[in-house]
């Protein structure tokens, strides 16, 4: 099924993001259900990608396992569909739901760019630099990067996100928290593109998010590692000095490019061959890399 808006009247619902729809369960964990909406520009459009949800889900699931040795993270391992009981609730949740612990989120994204692309390319063909990091001169659009750079950024509830210093960072968390969150998205990012090469594809960059436990320690939270919260690239049609087709919503971003809208709310309609080239790329990077699909 595809769903645009979750509907679970079993739990209260706590939250809305752009794709997430939040449920509390009891006192100290969450349901988070992962719907098919899909943002651009900021925007949530109208038109939901079939399957998204389910793909974000099970890759993102999949890298929390692979990945687990490196840093806890906010998994229960609860079947989401032993939480619910109302009418078609079931439907609702499975393939595209976890049951969490809730974590105190740090209010900063953990941002690692392994290339030279997007905004850090921008960055860099004005200052020489990314978010205040030298780099060496003479780089290329798509270039990869001598080492993976950490460029953190403000977590905005309306709005574009605003990369700020590692310093800055310090003085919102702690230094503390800070190196570490700073030590361990690197090394995240470093296992999953070393894996993900096997497989074909390039992890260009990506975003993390962390909160703590009532320990006070690291934890992985959110998604992790899915299209939508990084760029994976096609290594067979990779070339530095262009920017590479990418396993996400670039057909989308591309299309609305090529009309005449302000990027606000409302957004235009999607075209049908557009929501479904979409969708086809999201399942294709969820059988590259996990060699499952979604039936």
């Amino acid at each position: 099924m595809v769903l645009f808006d979750s509907n679970i009247e079993s739990l209260p619902r706590i939250g809305r993001g752009k794709v997430r729809d939040i449920y509390a369960v009891g006192d100290d964990k969450m349901m988070i259900v992962v719907t098919d909406r899909l943002s651009a520009f900021d925007v949530v459009l109208s038109d939901p990608i079939p399957d998204k949800g389910r793909v974000l889900t099970e890759l993102a699931n999949f890298w929390f396992a692979k990945l687990g040795h490196v840093v806890p993270n906010h998994l229960t391992g609860i079947d989401p569909e032993s939480m619910v009981k109302g009418p078609g609730e079931k439907e609702q949740v499975r393939g595209r739901a976890v049951v969490v612990k809730k974590m105190k989120p740090l209010p900063v994204e953990a941002v690692v760019r392994g290339y030279l692309i997007g905004s850090g390319w921008k960055d860099y063909q004005a200052t020489g630099a990314v978010c205040g990091i030298p780099l060496p001169k003479g780089l290329e659009q798509a270039q990869k990067l001598p080492e993976p750079i950490f460029t953190p950024a403000t977590k905005a509830t309306s709005g574009h996100d605003e990369n700020i210093s590692f310093e800055r960072m310090c003085g919102v968390v702690g230094k503390d928290i800070a190196t570490k969150v700073k030590d361990i998205s690197i090394r995240l990012y470093k296992e999953a593109a070393g894996f993900a090469a096997t497989k074909g594809i390039i992890i260009a960059d990506t975003k993390f998010e962390f909160g703590l436990n009532d320990r006070n320690e690291v934890v992985l939270i959110d998604e992790i590692l899915t299209a939508d919260s990084s760029r994976f690239w096609p290594s067979d049609q990779y070339r530095v000095g262009m920017s590479p087709p990418s396993y996400d919503k670039q057909f989308v971003r591309d299309y609305l490019e090529t009309l005449d809208w302000d990027k606000t709310a409302p957004a235009p309609k999607l075209p049908a061959e557009v929501i479904a080239r979409t969708s086809a790329k999201y399942r294709e990077a969820l059988e590259k890399l996990t060699g499952k699909n979604i039936a």
